[in-house]
């Protein structure tokens, strides 16, 4: 039995709304989400799993219709899903009334349910959020019934808002298979058995490294499982270390140069870091605008020549300062005091 497992889609996103790449994220989203569904109808996947959040808020009908489509096109994959915290089942959500294609099964009931495939000799089991947040473990108490020979639990959460999860007893619980969302970074907690897929796309600056999705089969009772990275962009923090020599103009070439290193098309917090020139300031707007850039962060210190400074000032307020932090070690928190307050004070007397 093949199977593939995504979660935590979040079709309906707007990452990045407002910069210059922002425009093309949720297209593109949708647009891999439509290459999953591709792939299954190439491989012919048997199980499309589904852990969560496929939509990123309460989904719009013509954003169900959009997704049913795309399953009706399927003709040799079943289609199973849960709704997640993003997505949850309100009172007022088309998830309670749209009719899906055959090939779908909603496991949208808020208490434990599963649907069975006998021809696959697989039993899907699951149950979805009604609420944002869950803070009891529920999976902690649910066991595999013994319908099928081969049993999956479709399962979102793993934070103490989401359904805290106990993996001892996750692994316990006669699953051949635990298909997790909520975590957007892919990894398992029990190797081909207990599995994040993660987010299929990224969908916020902090959702760093790879994306995409789980591949698997179950062989006589055996599992084997293989990641498979399919989004468009990934986020990446970088680190550009600055020397206090370097002009304003170095570090934005240092920006350019690192970006074209890791690629284009991905999208980047910069982190500045090490020591400047006391008399130059980076301005961080107009860095921004380098490339595929969502934040620029500052923490690179002045290079002050301290005793210099003391020697000239001694007895005024700027040397009874630095005397209150002398001989402090350069990186400790003393020494971020004595920059920042010799910023200040330079500052006003200018």
């Amino acid at each position: 039995m093949k199977f593939i497992h995504i979660a935590d889609v979040h079709l309906g996103a707007q990452p990045d709304a407002g910069l210059l790449h922002g425009d093309k994220r949720a297209q593109e989203i949708w647009e891999t989400f439509e290459q999953v569904i591709r792939v299954c109808e190439e491989e012919k996947i048997d199980l499309l799993l589904i852990a969560g959040d496929l939509f990123h808020r309460q989904p719009l009908m013509r954003e169900l219709k959009e997704a049913d489509y795309l399953f009706s096109g399927l003709t040799h994959t079943k289609v199973v899903l849960i709704a997640g915290n993003h997505d949850y089942i309100r009172s007022d959500s088309y998830y309670r009334t749209f009719r899906w294609s055959e090939n779908v099964y909603p496991l949208f009931a808020e208490n434990p349910a599963y649907v069975d495939f006998p021809e696959l000799k697989t039993a899907v089991y699951g149950f979805s959020y009604h609420s944002r947040e869950i803070r009891e473990p529920l999976y902690d108490r649910l066991t595999a019934g013994g319908v099928e020979p081969v049993e999956i639990l479709l399962a979102h959460g793993g934070d103490e808002k989401h359904i805290p999860l106990n993996r001892n007893a996750l692994a316990e619980s006669g699953f051949d298979y635990v298909a997790m969302g909520h975590i957007h970074k892919p990894h398992a907690l029990v190797k081909d058995r207990i599995v994040y897929a993660g987010a299929l796309e990224p969908v916020d600056k902090n959702d760093i490294g790879p994306h995409g999705y789980i591949r698997g089969e179950i062989t006589g009772g055996r599992v084997r499982t293989q990641w498979i990275p399919c989004a468009k962009r990934e986020y990446i923090h970088l680190d550009i270390q600055v020397k206090p020599d370097e002009a304003a103009g170095r570090v934005r070439d240092d920006i350019r140069e690192s970006i074209n290193e890791h690629g284009n098309e991905n999208i980047y917090k910069i982190i500045l870091k090490g020591k400047r020139d006391a008399d130059v300031l980076f301005d961080t707007k107009r860095l921004e605008r380098e490339g595929n850039i969502v934040e620029i962060v500052d923490e690179t210190m002045p290079e002050y020549d301290v005793d210099r400074i003391y020697a000239e000032n001694r007895g005024n307020i700027l040397g009874k300062y630095i005397e209150h932090f002398y001989g402090c070690e350069e990186g400790s928190t003393e020494y971020e005091a004595l920059c920042e307050g010799l910023d200040a004070l330079l500052a006003g007397r200018k």
